[in-house]
């Protein structure tokens, strides 16, 4: 009997209630249905608590669930694809955002979900970074994962910040910019494609580092191979602290002369696909939905 859970932002009714829909249609189906348990409370006082709900620990829901069924935007889908991956766990996403790139379903398309049960989908993995903060003696400091993207920048305030990009101990170039992002074929999509990055298919094994808002005729995005080992070192001299922020979530210091590591994680995220029709055809469908 397989266990899939539900994750989304209970607090909101509109996104209780889908949860709700997706539910009733599971209930009867030879499953079992995990919550996480902080949102018991919430769903009692909304009425939307179901009999066949059961509540678990968060950490406890990743790691006993066959499926995750995410409920949201991009971010929400991101974060749990994220957590997911280091269980080895594949979500299904659902959109209730408004581009929706990662996810596979809409509201309207739940009748779907009765693939769950025949094996009728196939798993997309999707490549991840680890992201390495290390200290100006190249000693690491902190590290994590990204599914989207790393960028460095001067956080709120909008000033231009000095970086050196190598790859595998050799010097690239620097940069004069507002920052930089270091992003997975993922996250080709998000802010690096808003930067003017290139979009990239998200089965091509790379990395794209794109610059945002450089003060140079030269500086341009670049496309390296996910074999290689990136490094950005913080050489600002006005500013002594810039912002690492990963998969805009995790927030880190870069002091300067501190240097960020990227490398391919072994860790991938694992997506449900129930559609076929490739990667394009559904980024065109995404833009022109949503009028750009």
């Amino acid at each position: 009997m397989p266990k899939i859970a539900l994750i989304t932002n209970f607090n909101i009714r509109e996104k209780a209630t889908a949860a709700n829909a997706v539910a009733g249609r599971l209930a009867g189906k030879d499953c079992e249905i995990l919550v996480a348990a902080f949102n018991k409370e919430r769903l009692v006082q909304m009425g939307l608590d179901r009999p066949e709900y059961r509540y678990l620990p968060l950490e406890s829901l990743y790691s006993e669930s066959d499926i995750l069924i995410v409920l949201g935007g991009d971010g929400t889908i991101l974060e749990s694809a994220r957590r997911a991956a280091s269980k080895g766990k594949p979500i299904l996403g659902i959109n209730l955002g408004r581009l929706g790139f990662m996810a596979e379903l809409e509201l309207d398309e739940l009748d779907a979900l009765d693939q769950l049960f025949t094996g009728d989908y196939k798993l997309e993995s999707r490549s991840m970074l680890r992201v390495e903060l290390l200290s100006a003696q190249k000693e690491l400091r902190s590290f994590c994962y990204a599914l989207n993207d790393a960028v460095i920048s001067n956080g709120s305030v909008s000033r231009i910040i000095d970086m050196e990009l190598s790859e595998n101990g050799t010097f690239v170039t620097n940069y004069r910019a507002d920052g930089l992002i270091i992003a997975t074929p993922t996250g080709s999509t998000a802010y690096s494609m808003s930067a003017g990055g290139a979009i990239v298919d998200p089965g091509v094994p790379c990395v794209c580092v794109t610059p945002i808002c450089p003060h140079s005729f030269g500086a341009r995005p670049l496309i390296f191979s996910d074999a290689s080992v990136l490094e950005v070192r913080n050489t600002s001299v006005r500013e002594k602290m810039l912002y690492l922020t990963v998969d805009g979530r995790m927030n880190f210091e870069l002091y300067r002369n501190q240097t960020v590591r990227i490398t391919k994680s072994k860790l991938t995220a694992s997506l449900i696909r129930f559609k076929d029709g490739g990667f394009y055809p559904k980024l065109c469908r995404k833009m022109q939905d949503n009028h750009f």
